[in-house]
């Protein structure tokens, strides 16, 4: 199984059903999944939007999360200094450099849905 870093995007485009999930279950599929923690608390916060947004589907939302939170991910800790550190010399949010952090740290792909972060991973391996 191939080491992938993943961020919300992918796993909330899967687990919240969105246009994108078809697409995401590829990515995921047959993968040994890396994450910072920092992913439980974004997967959660967009739980936390779509139940304010579709509050008739709150419960299928929370079913949705708690899937996801139950996949088979290492959660890997970040140098929160190189973090910041990483995010100054690409210009990413210290969240997104924490993706960033686990894939160069451990040799990974990092996958992900957003362009910005999907462009500096390229040129910063």
């Amino acid at each position: 199984m191939r080491a992938k870093v993943v961020d919300a995007s992918i796993l909330a485009a899967w687990c919240f059903r969105e246009p994108k999930a078809t697409e995401a279950l590829a990515i995921l599929c047959d993968s040994e999944l890396h994450a910072p923690p920092l992913l439980a608390y974004e997967l959660t916060n967009i739980a936390r939007r779509k139940a304010l947004t579709y509050p008739d589907k709150a419960t299928l939302v929370m079913e949705a999360l708690r899937t996801a939170l139950v996949l088979p991910v290492y959660w890997d800790e970040v140098d929160h200094v190189v973090v910041m550190q990483l995010a100054l010399d690409t210009g990413l949010t210290t969240y997104d450099a924490s993706y960033l952090y686990v894939a160069r740290t451990i040799g990974a792909e990092l996958v992900t849905f957003d362009e910005q972060l999907a462009k500096v991973s390229r040129k910063v391996r």
